[in-house]
């Protein structure tokens, strides 16, 4: 628009209007304050208050001659639009506009970006669930579950009941501006195609009866242009489908781009974006040294292995402890004991909504289906890795998962712990859990799992050799270690006190009866503990540095162990592999040698834990 002959120039705008001259330091005003035209001087033009009408902001931009002569005029419409997309940015519960960096997500109580829960549970208790394919219950609920990827994740419902709203994060779009604007122009809600697997997106519908959530956004659906735009706010109610894995990093991001739209059958061009990003809460496993809400327990009756004298126990504990026991029937668990290896609890948090998750691992013995037939539920997620060709040993079972209460190791804060998973050693091969289940817990990031050796153990568990039981002092929190060495000072202790024909084992059935003295001088005994106590000194380093521990945070529990070929199982009742509830322990009953009508192993460990 610039005439032939002009040198000069000067903006003027109406009142909502600012107008920025940018130009070099070398570049000045002339004398009557208009500029040259320079080609390094740019006007930049802002709008900061929303359009009524449109064309209703004007900038008038003058050409002078040599002379300061007028020779022509330009004029420049504007409409101004107020287009945003806004989460819960800081993390409090409310949805603001305005935020600054909405497409930065940071950690931490100060950092910034919204979070997304997985929409794991199970909000309609008469609906049926399955791990794939469809089932219509009597209540005439049709879900389809679908795992997001070949690896099931967790159980995800398309049927959709207000109650699942709950669960989910609130984005809104907000659209300000002329009515006649968004008639020519289009409001696009779009998702990048690497992350619409991994979410869904409802969008709230007012109507005259109730509000109607129409899925938008999801696997292979990644834009939605939304209809009759108006000065207003849109609601969107958006789920997870996938926790953070092996390349997933739970980063989600969503943008809303209005688009110019020359005719009905052209692709658009983008005028403007705004994008906000979600983190899908990773699943956070729980230490023991909490206080417990529910102990599950299996109960055993069919032959001649029952456990009825361990439950009754096991009952006036609980009472004790003022917790909730809840006992599983032989025929919900299929005649398979061993709960503690096949599920583990965690949970999801986001700052609307916290519920418990369940870990299933992959052992899949009677136990298989427990953890999604009987407490997958409202507001009680499920989630499960299976490693392909169902290759798994027993290093895939949660008793060989574990995870410390809170650290900080060489400045660095670990407040909701370390995860702890039994290995063998790094450089050898040997049985290890199962790729799948260790990205899955690698990629959760915020309990950054600690790899220890459990292999030299014959079921290779972590909870044979260690666990942790909370204290007032301190890191309010000890950890226990087996340990052979304090299992043999005891009864030299005991043996120089006269008490050497004491013996093991009295009580337990089916098992050989051994005199402190016999064991002492057992040579064979002796070297397996020597090898097992070198191998738990290993994990006593490592633990000391990736936990940050002293060795004044450690209590080493007398406990022998007797090689099996190359690896060790428990001589006695593992005293270790206790259940902590609070204040109250059970631990489990060694049998040990009886001095002074006590055994002398209980009588340690309860001095050592009291």
């Amino acid at each position: 628009s610039t005439p032939k002959g002009a040198t000069s120039f000067d903006v003027h705008a109406t009142s909502a209007v600012t107008v920025h001259i940018i130009h070099s330091p070398m570049t000045k005003p002339m004398i009557n304050s208009r500029w040259p035209l320079d080609p390094d001087i740019e006007v930049v033009v802002t709008v900061d208050v929303t359009s009524r009408t449109v064309n209703d902001n004007k900038v008038k931009i003058s050409y002078y001659g040599r002379e300061g002569n007028e020779l022509s005029v330009a004029w420049l419409y504007l409409t101004c639009v107020d287009i945003s997309l806004d989460v819960d940015l800081n993390r409090n519960g409310r949805v603001k506009s305005k935020g600054k960096d909405k497409a930065k997500w940071t950690w931490g109580p100060d950092g910034q970006g919204a979070v997304l829960l997985v929409n794991c549970d199970r909000d309609s208790p008469g609906c049926q669930l399955q791990h794939e394919g469809t089932k219509k219950s009597s209540l005439g609920c049709l879900l389809l579950v679908t795992p997001p990827s070949p690896l099931s994740t967790s159980p995800v419902s398309t049927f959709f009941r207000t109650v699942d709203l709950q669960d989910m994060s609130v984005m809104l779009l907000r659209t300000q501006g002329p009515s006649a604007i968004f008639a020519e122009y289009q409001v696009v809600l779009h998702v990048p195609e690497s992350d619409a697997d991994k979410v869904r997106v409802f969008h709230a519908i007012r109507s005259d009866s109730q509000p109607q959530y129409k899925p938008v956004l999801g696997p292979d659906k990644f834009s939605y242009v939304l209809d009759h735009v108006g000065s207003g706010e849109n609601t969107f109610y958006v789920e997870g489908l996938a926790f953070p894995d092996l390349g997933f990093s739970g980063l989600v991001s969503f943008s809303a781009s209005l688009l110019e739209v020359p005719h009905e059958n052209s692709l658009g061009t983008p005028i403007f974006t705004d994008t906000v990003v979600f983190r899908v809460a990773p699943w956070i496993m729980t230490p023991n040294t909490q206080q417990p809400i529910e102990v599950f327990v299996c109960s055993i009756q069919w032959g001649s292995d029952s456990n009825e004298v361990f439950l009754e126990g096991l009952r006036a504990l609980l009472k004790k402890a003022n917790c909730k026991l809840t006992i599983c029937s032989e025929l919900e668990t299929r005649s398979d004991r061993w709960i503690q290896d096949e599920l583990e609890f965690g949970y999801v948090e986001a700052p609307h909504k916290t519920f418990p998750v369940v870990f299933d691992s992959p052992r899949n013995r009677g136990l298989k289906d427990f953890a999604f037939k009987k407490i997958l539920g409202p507001d009680f997620g499920y989630v499960t890795r299976e490693p392909p060709g169902k290759a798994i040993s027993s290093l895939d079972s949660f008793g060989n998962l574990d995870v410390s209460p809170p650290v900080t190791v060489r400045g660095k804060e670990y407040p909701l712990g370390r995860i702890l998973i039994g290995s063998p050693l790094p450089w050898s091969s040997g049985r290890r859990m199962s790729k799948v289940v260790r990205d899955f817990l690698y990629a959760q990031k915020v309990q950054a799992p600690v790899e220890i050796y459990s292999e030299w153990l014959n079921v290779g568990h972590v909870d044979e050799f260690l666990t942790f039981v909370p204290a007032f002092d301190r890191k309010g929190f000890r950890l226990l270690l087996a340990s052979p060495n304090a299992c043999y000072k005891l009864f030299k202790e005991k043996q120089s006190q006269g008490h050497g024909e004491a013996t093991q084992f009295v009580g337990l059935k089916g098992t050989e009866r051994r005199s402190i003295n016999e064991i002492l001088v057992d040579e064979s005994l002796k070297a397996d503990n020597k090898h097992v106590q070198r191998c738990i000194d290993w994990n006593r380093n490592v633990l000391k540095q990736e936990l940050g521990l002293n060795e004044q945070d450690i209590i080493d529990i007398p406990q022998l162990f007797v090689l099996k070929g190359s690896r060790a199982d428990a001589l006695f009742p593992d005293m270790v592999n206790m259940l902590v509830l609070g204040r109250h322990l059970g631990i489990p009953k060694p049998f040990g040698p009886v001095v002074g009508g006590q055994c002398c192993l209980e009588e340690r460990g309860r001095a050592l834990m009291e």
